[in-house]
């Protein structure tokens, strides 16, 4: 009898609640659908940020691990937090063909999910920046050029190729970031290491000095997690969960990235007679900022001549930055981002299925294209140029000599990411002791050199 009684209230209460709740209509499941594979993408792109962590702190030495966990995490939530109170705004609020003007504070906005999605964006370019300047730069003048990063300089040219200004309207398309995201991160960090200069050892005289990387497979996690979590870059950019577009998107993404590993790969195995590890696996990433631009645009077989061109000219890019041009990127994200960053816009000049160069459509698109890329590197050397100039004036924007030997994990936060242990030497092997030494003492010394430092220049 209970069991019977049950059964009807239960019965009772899915009736009386169906009869509430307002009918579903396939609008409102489509919208549903929408917006849950916007939010899935948008945890995907967040996810990325430990990718950058992985590939920034493995390519850069131990001491200066924690230094780079902290960029990236206080990257993420200073940017939000800015993005949210005037990035989204000047990014798509009503334009005036080269600003947004309306939505501060997201005030009057009503789709907060496109704001989440374009928030973890807005993280991700100034993030590029991070890798670019390690193991020398200050947190704080890191910081400041974030909080400029992602409340400003992003968010203009953002507003000027998706909020609807004046490159948008030439006719100009960069899907997914390959210029707004990737190519503005990395004219940012160009300029800011040519304000910034090398690693201490890095270039002596006419000789270029390799500075390893401590945690090699780290960084290869790390590729592998931006790999995966650029299926969200890319695919939720759609913006809705078309079943026609979003398989193509993200097959595109995997073609392009897999031409970018196997292009890098034997390029190298050609040029220097064995296969490059950290070049292979920035390939990854050259063929993936390579196809952002174009991926809803091209055939497959564009994607994977577009990846593997891209993996081409990313090792020949990180040998122009590096050797010709002398300007110290430890992690290849000027190359990466800037040069596969452009290589992909123009791209889409070329493959584009309807309007490209190889279809017949002509040169229109491709130099559409190129003014885009053009006007995008003035603005933000020009913005980041100028903010740079500021900091370095009105104090030094990077750490002492004495500071980056001991490492910014010790300099700038006290602690150290690894516990390091003494070495067995024997006492016979003077220059072995010499050598190797016990690196915990090393550390003490120089922490306690900066102490007395400190102490001086406070009295």
């Amino acid at each position: 009898m209970k069991k019977k009684i049950g059964a009807i209230v239960l019965v009772g209460s899915i009736l009386s609640t169906s009869t509430l709740a307002a009918p579903a209509t396939a609008e409102s499941v489509q919208l549903s659908l929408d917006t849950m594979w916007v939010m899935i993408a948008a945890i995907l792109v967040f996810f990325m940020h430990a990718g950058f962590a992985m590939v920034e702190s493995g390519f850069t030495r131990a001491k200066n691990t924690l230094n780079i966990l902290m960029k990236n995490l206080l990257t993420i939530s200073i940017g939000s937090i800015l993005y949210f109170l005037v990035g989204y705004a000047i990014m798509f609020g009503r334009s005036n063909g080269f600003i947004g003007t309306s939505g501060f504070a997201l005030n009057g906005v009503e789709d907060i999910g496109f704001f989440l999605f374009q928030a973890v964006f807005a993280a991700t370019c100034a993030t590029i920046i991070s890798g670019a300047v390690a193991e020398r730069m200050k947190l704080s003048s890191y910081l400041i050029l974030t909080i400029l990063m992602t409340g400003a300089i992003y968010p203009v040219v953002g507003h000027w190729v998706w909020g609807g200004g004046w490159i948008s309207e030439l006719g100009f398309v960069d899907f997914a970031g390959s210029t707004v995201v990737h190519l503005t991160g990395a004219v940012g960090a160009f300029i800011t290491v040519l304000f910034l200069g090398s690693r201490v050892g890095k270039y002596d005289g006419k000789r270029v000095n390799a500075i390893p990387g401590h945690n090699i497979p780290i960084g290869a996690l790390g590729v592998f997690i931006l790999w995966f979590g650029w299926f969200g870059f890319n695919g939720g950019s759609s913006l809705a969960a078309d079943p026609t577009l979003v398989p193509t998107v993200i097959s595109t993404t995997l073609l392009s990235a897999s031409g970018g590993v196997i292009s890098s790969a034997l390029y190298t195995k050609i040029r220097f007679k064995r296969i490059d590890p950290s070049i292979t696996l920035n390939g990854a990433l050259g063929g993936l900022v390579g196809i952002t631009a174009g991926t809803a645009n091209v055939s497959l077989i564009g994607a994977i001549v577009i990846g593997l061109v891209a993996g081409v000219i990313l090792a020949e890019g990180i040998r122009l930055i590096d050797v010709v041009l002398r300007v110290d990127d430890p992690v290849g994200a000027i190359a990466v981002h800037g040069i596969c960053g452009i290589w992909g816009t123009l791209a889409v000049g070329l493959f584009d299925s309807v309007h490209g160069v190889f279809y017949g459509g002509g040169f229109q698109m491709l130099a559409v294209q190129a003014i885009g890329v053009g006007a995008v590197i003035t603005w933000t050397s020009l913005a980041v140029g100028a903010t740079v100039f500021i900091m370095k004036s009105a104090g030094s924007i990077r750490v002492s000599r004495e500071e980056e030997l001991a490492g910014l994990d010790y300099a700038e936060h006290g602690s150290n990411a690894y516990e390091f242990k003494e070495a067995l030497v024997s006492s016979s092997s003077s220059q072995t002791e010499n050598t190797n030494g016990d690196l915990v003492e090393r550390l003490n010394q120089l922490g306690a050199s900066m102490k007395k430092q400190r102490a001086r220049k406070s009295v």
